[in-house]
């Protein structure tokens, strides 16, 4: 209609809205959703739903439309439990009721029989709803007894319903109804609708749902093929000649003997349009041109298979299964939107069955999000999971799932074997690999958190010893599902195990008598890649390699953790030593610390160069987490070990941090003298990287003794030594800087330009530290220009961060800022607590406020000051100096909210 006549249709289209809006509210109903014409509306009872029907319906029947515009609408009623959530309702009921109305035609009315028992008897005296009988929906659930309303002025004469009978199939009905995969199914659809696409396999692990999915999409394709759709089991056959025998006993045909069975297929599908869905393809994939050679001789011949490994023939399209979508557990959103995740939904469904009145809760909806999220969004595990319910609360569950594949056992007995239990299902895989493919997989399981090829090849086949090419090999567990492709830092493609399969793999490693040996293998290459990149992260490739590392920081710590417990100290220490600026900028420092800590506990030899380095950055971390005693204390060891073997390098790196500390202890003479030295030893040594950040530290002494103009001389050569050496974070550092001096200076649009520059820097090198530094000083440069509201939004956001690092001494300066909005909102007690609060901290600490925070707000303070009674201001003082720093924090954040002027936030 809108081709023809898009004018006429328009209006058309408008008063079929307003006829049918009109007739659910009048009858008590709400409209909660529309898609395209179609309308979603709920009802607190059946009759007033049949009521609406039959007021739509008649209206819509009388109204006098243009010709060739007439409306004729479907309409289905069902009831059943459904959630609310904002605003929108989900459950299995919209999804019965969407397979209602799709079964129904132009101007038909459908009841399910829950809702014909509810109103049966209440039926309008004109009104009788005729028995269709039992009819199997395109949801391949239970079938559902339908009726047809029947009434004056309501037409009553329909062509048969479009459900699973009216076309031909073998399409099994399934014991549970189909939870999220909306998207992969109309995906799947349209990919079959395309003319080029004749055989599409659907591949993915054991687990993943490719047989349901497969079902419904065929399900949804049955008015595409005149001839119909046809599933075929191929899950017990292991013999491939056994191939075209499944497929004829599907389709009805008999194995005359005399005429080949394939000339026999290739006859009677040559000569219709059909769907095949082979499934379980995997094990008998040498009967795969089989399937080619049919295909090719039927030219309306379609093909749906699912298989762990794609049939590798011509004309293949293939379609990953990927997991269900899952919370992140350290993130969940709120209870009402948890159950968006298909993963949760399916929990809920399965635990539901499994026990009267399970529901979730403010209480077990952490532990559900985080079964479904170990489980790897898998729908076979979180199944057999949800089925543990009736022993188990999910708390329990959880705890248990470290030995997942003992757990997730017991699935219901009509099902294959392969599908009881997750091990099971990942062992049906594991028999289809050669030895060479096994012993590779079981190598594999050393790595954590993904692998690249090159890491592969030198830890699986260090010895030269592996049974398959290490390319092949990878080649191959990703057609068969074992593993996934990633795309690492630079487009490196990185290949991923599901956490379910890598404890399978994990097992066989053990089995293996390698694992010991693989381990060792595993750790040498994570300390020769932490050694390599060292000296890039102060390089012009720094944010690259951050980014690398950051990658394989899972590979990191399980080299670690190994040298660890087989006493391989030194290499503990040499990796520590490569690793501290990393986990120092990316805000790992409280993990760092404590592999540094450990590392220098078990060290017997006290004066081994690598040991100054690890002092180091023990200390750098320290710092960054206000811990100065400790930071002191390392820093000065570190020193005194470089200096005792020569490192002038090394040497001035201890000088810049212990520098660092003396600024913010306010022993400004002190940092002069140390920062002094340690630009000496840089010059003398060419080091231009550390140079340009000890200048950068310089010109932070000269803009606390009021020297703008020599600060600004210190800067701008430490911004061209920081360009020369392509050292982005240092170049971040100094136009953040930079940005202080012109705050300072009054020129608040040129500050406010350089610390959005700065800001952009950290986001580039995810340095969270600097990152919350810079939002802080924005928040300060918006409430010197007189926005309080921006400065507030700023200051909160650098507050979170700053206390997720564990950064006390950030903590305070935002408290300060955060203080001054306060007082500008004319909370003035409030203003005055929170600086209370803020001294008290840093008076604990025995450090000082930077002098540039100090000098901004410092006109604040007196403001406040000025604004009370002596006595009031100091029994706010008082009161804040005896908060604790979490009081003080959830007092400053009180009546922030998002704002509108969020700085953009890397996420943690």
């Amino acid at each position: 209609m809108w081709e023809r006549d898009p004018t006429a249709m328009r209006s058309a289209l408008a008063r079929h809205d307003e006829i049918l809006r009109s007739a659910i509210e009048e009858s008590g109903g709400s409209v909660f959703k529309t898609m395209g014409d179609a309308f979603c509306a709920a009802f607190f009872s059946v009759p007033g739903a049949l009521d609406a029907a039959l007021s739509a319906q008649r209206a819509l029947h009388a109204e006098e439309w243009d010709e060739g515009s007439v409306i004729r609408v479907r309409m289905a009623l069902h009831t059943g439990a459904v959630e609310e959530r904002g605003g929108d309702y989900f459950g299995p009921a919209l999804n019965r009721v969407s397979r209602l109305l799709s079964a129904g035609h132009g101007g038909q009315t459908l009841l399910s029989l829950a809702a014909q028992e509810l109103v049966r008897d209440a039926l309008p005296v004109d009104v009788r709803l005729e028995d269709l009988g039992e009819r199997r929906l395109k949801d391949l659930f239970r079938p559902e007894r339908v009726f047809q309303i029947s009434a004056p002025d309501h037409p009553s004469e329909f062509p048969p319903l479009r459900t699973l009978e009216s076309h031909s199939n073998n399409l099994p009905l399934q014991p549970t109804p189909l939870v999220g995969r909306e998207r992969e199914v109309l995906e799947v659809c349209g990919r079959l609708r395309q003319e080029e696409v004749r055989l599409l396999t659907l591949t993915g692990p054991g687990g993943t749902g490719k047989t349901r999915l497969a079902l419904q999409a065929a399900a949804d394709l049955l008015e595409d093929f005149d001839d119909g759709v046809f599933f075929v089991a191929l899950a017990t056959v292991t013999d491939p000649d056994l191939f075209l025998k499944e497929i004829a006993a599907a389709l009805g045909l008999q194995d005359s003997g005399d005429v080949p069975l394939e000339e026999i297929l290739k006859e009677y599908l040559g000569r219709r349009e059909l769907l095949l869905v082979l499934d379980n393809f995997e094990q008998i994939l040498s009967a795969a041109p089989l399937a080619g050679g049919i295909l090719s001789a039927a030219p309306r011949l379609k093909v749906l298979v699912t298989s762990r490994i794609p049939l590798g023939i011509y004309g293949e399209h293939e379609y990953a299964v990927p997991p269900l979508s899952i919370p992140d557990p350290k993130r969940l959103p709120d209870i009402g939107a948890l159950s968006q995740f298909e993963s949760v939904r399916l929990f809920i469904e399965r635990a539901g069955a499994a026990k009267a009145g399970f529901e979730i809760t403010n209480e077990n909806a952490p532990a559900v999000a985080e079964i479904c999220a170990r489980l790897d969004g898998l729908p076979l595990a979180i199944e057999l999971a949800a089925a543990r319910i009736k022993l188990l609360p999910p708390k329990a569950i959880l705890t248990r799932l470290a030995n997942r594949l003992k757990l997730l056992t017991g699935g219901a007995k009509d099902l294959p074997a392969r599908q009881r239990t997750l091990r099971g299902a990942i062992e049906w895989s594991h028999d289809l690999l050669d030895e060479g493919e096994r012993t590779l997989f079981a190598r594999l399981a050393v790595f954590s958190g993904g692998r690249t090829l090159e890491a592969i090849e030198a830890v699986c086949d260090a010895e030269g010893d592996l049974p398959i090419d290490a390319f092949d090999g990878v080649s191959s567990l990703l057609d068969k599902s074992l593993l996934t492709r990633d795309e690492g830092p630079q487009e490196e493609p990185r290949f991923v195990m599901l956490e379910t399969i890598h404890e399978y793999a994990r097992e066989k490693l053990e089995e293996s008598g390698e694992a010991e040996e693989t381990k060792r293998l595993h750790a040498e290459y994570f300390l020769s890649f932490a050694e390599e990149a060292e000296p890039e992260l102060v390089g012009a490739e720094q944010i690259e390699w951050m980014d690398r590392l950051e990658a394989e920081h899972d590979n990191l710590r399980a080299a670690l953790s190994w040298s660890m417990e087989a006493a391989e100290v030194e290499s503990v220490l040499r990796m520590a030593g490569s690793l501290s600026l990393f986990w120092s900028v990316r805000g790992y420092s409280s993990e760092g610390r404590g592999w540094c800590e450990e590392a220098l506990a078990r060290d017997a030899d006290h004066e081994s160069p690598m040991r100054a380095k690890v002092l180091g950055g023990l200390g750098i971390m320290a710092w960054r987490q206000s811990d100065y005693e400790r930071a002191e204390q390392s820093l000065g060891e570190s020193l005194a070990l470089y200096r005792g073997s020569g490192d002038g390098k090394g040497e001035a790196i201890s000088l810049l941090y212990l520098g660092k500390a003396a600024i913010d202890r306010n022993e400004l003479d002190l940092a002069s003298e140390l920062l002094s030295e340690g630009e000496s030893m840089c010059r003398s040594v060419g080091d231009t990287a550390n140079l340009a950040d000890i200048l950068n530290i310089s010109a932070i002494v000269a803009m606390a003794r009021g020297d703008l103009v020599g600060a600004n001389t210190i800067l701008e050569e430490a911004l061209g030594l920081a360009r020369a050496a392509g050292h982005i974070r240092c170049l971040a550092l100094t136009t953040s800087n930079l940005g202080i001096n012109a705050m300072l200076e009054g020129d608040y649009e040129e500050a406010r330009a350089l610390m959005e520059e700065a800001l952009e820097l950290n986001l580039a090198l995810k340095d969270r530290g600097n990152h919350a530094v810079s939002l802080h000083n924005l928040g300060l440069i918006a409430l010197l220009r007189g926005d309080p509201e921006q400065a507030a939004v700023l200051c909160a956001q650098s507050t979170q961060m700053f206390g997720d690092l564990l950064d006390s001494i950030g903590v305070t300066i935002s408290l300060d800022a955060l203080a001054a909005v306060s007082g500008q909102r004319g909370e003035v007690g409030k203003a005055v607590r929170l600086w209370g609060a803020a001294q008290a901290l840093r008076d604990a600490m025995r450090v000082s406020q930077p002098p540039d925070d100090k000098e901004v707000l410092e006109p604040f303070v007196e403001a406040a000051r000025s604004s009370l009674e002596a006595a009031a201001f100091r029994a706010a003082w008082e009161e804040g100096r005896a908060m604790t720093q979490e009081q003080a924090v959830a007092l400053a954040l009180q009546d922030i909210g998002n704002g509108e002027h969020t700085a953009r936030a890397e996420p943690a």
